[in-house]
């Protein structure tokens, strides 16, 4: 087993003290965002042999399939999609025969894999994901006295179901609207959410968002979208194709060992409204929660029935004397997330953690056993024989007219 040195992203949109108190670390006063822990080019993790100089992650483990971050936001990230197979082979492709960089701020496609991704929340955590259904939508839109929330409606009347709900999204993104358009369906969302009428939080949603981005269409798309709050151990599954822009919270996000995103609004990065939609044409993915299957007495395995990864949480306590098993598995990560335990692997070695700690486990070490009062969450690649996750529809599958 290897304790890991991780890569971390300081994005404007990242909480200041959040992730530094999960470190154990002095806050710096600057916003800090994401902690990567795996393999991926653009961030690795690194550990150190025997006393020796730290090598990369890759070095010891080879490439890992999934990937672990720690995110932490306390405003709005951007509004993006994630790519599937398919169009994320072609993309990298194409950019690399392109000669962009793949450290270029323009450059979309950072690998050729898809992105399907989870979040486990340590926190409570606010995230817009998926659209809405037609008739949803339609409440949302004719409660909004405003020309652009009425034409809005008209276009979905006129097509409805999910292709129509693209089509709307994609004249917003690619024709855009006059000035102060924007800001009238803001004001007119403030006034409703103050009287005390809202949507399923639509309202509410867009007048947080437009104090970040006020002028930005991005907004507009945002009373689209279904709002969902994960209180701590709850989880959710982002396939690809699904468009989302979490709103603030720390969790841990667990994904295909990808960095492809296509952003459309709510952010300074550079935006390809073009792809985005190309994305969500290609089909929408199922939006789920997670229910956890149990293992042993103590660990909740969230799998959603990707490939490439699972993520187990264990609650360690004297419950269980002689430690508590982890799900096995050739290639894994293990981070504290509670408390202080300690790592024993079937090789005797032993290493203590404190919360924030995270450990890189192979091959060799075996069966892992957990001691210690805490929690800690192993990411890795599931047994396809194993069961796979119940996923729980947050709303009713698109049936287009």
């Amino acid at each position: 087993m290897f304790l890991l040195d991780n890569a971390s992203r300081a994005y404007d949109w990242g909480s200041a003290s959040d992730i530094p108190r999960f470190l154990g670390q002095q806050p710096d006063g600057g916003p800090l965002a994401e902690v990567w822990m795996g393999t991926h080019p653009l961030g690795q993790s690194t550990v150190t042999r025997d006393g020796d100089a730290p090598v990369a992650l890759s070095d010891v483990s080879g490439p890992l399939p999934f990937m672990l971050k720690i995110l932490a936001a306390d405003r709005p990230l951007s509004l993006q999609v994630h790519p599937n197979m398919a169009l994320a082979r072609a993309g990298f492709a194409a950019e690399e025969a392109e000669g962009v960089p793949l450290d270029a701020p323009e450059r979309t496609y950072k690998d050729a894999s898809h992105k399907p991704e989870m979040a486990y929340a340590l926190t409570t955590f606010d995230t817009l994901v998926g659209f809405r259904p037609t008739a949803e939508i339609l409440r949302v839109l004719h409660g909004i006295d405003t020309p652009l929330a009425r034409g809005l409606a008209a276009e979905l009347h006129e097509a409805p179901g999910f292709r129509g709900i693209v089509q709307l999204v994609e004249r917003l993104l690619t024709v855009g609207v006059g000035d102060g358009e924007v800001a009238a369906v803001v004001e007119a969302c403030r006034e409703l959410a103050d009287a005390g009428i809202d949507v399923k939080r639509a309202y509410a949603t867009a007048v947080e968002v437009a104090e970040f981005f006020p002028d930005d269409i991005g907004v507009v798309i945002s009373l689209t979208l279904n709002r969902l709050t994960l209180q701590p151990g709850e989880a959710a599954f982002l396939g690809a194709g699904i468009i989302h822009a979490h709103l603030r919270g720390m969790c841990l996000e667990i994904m295909a060992a990808s960095d492809n995103v296509l952003r459309a609004g709510l952010t300074t990065k550079p935006l390809d409204p073009v792809g985005l939609v190309q994305c969500l044409e290609e089909g929408m993915s199922r939006l789920a929660r997670v229910t956890p299957e149990p293992f042993g007495f103590s660990t909740d395995v969230f799998r959603p029935g990707v490939d490439e990864f699972a993520l187990a949480v264990s609650q360690c306590s004297k419950a269980e004397p002689d430690g508590t098993l982890l799900p096995p598995a050739p290639h894994r990560i293990v981070v504290c997330t509670g408390g202080e335990v300690e790592l024993v692997s079937s090789t005797d070695q032993h290493l203590k953690l404190a919360r924030g700690d995270s450990v890189y486990a192979g091959p060799d070490d075996g069966d892992i056993r957990v001691l210690g009062t805490g929690e800690v969450a192993q990411a890795y690649t599931p047994d396809p024989d194993l069961p796979v996750g119940r996923l729980v529809d947050l709303v009713a599958p698109f049936t287009p007219r």
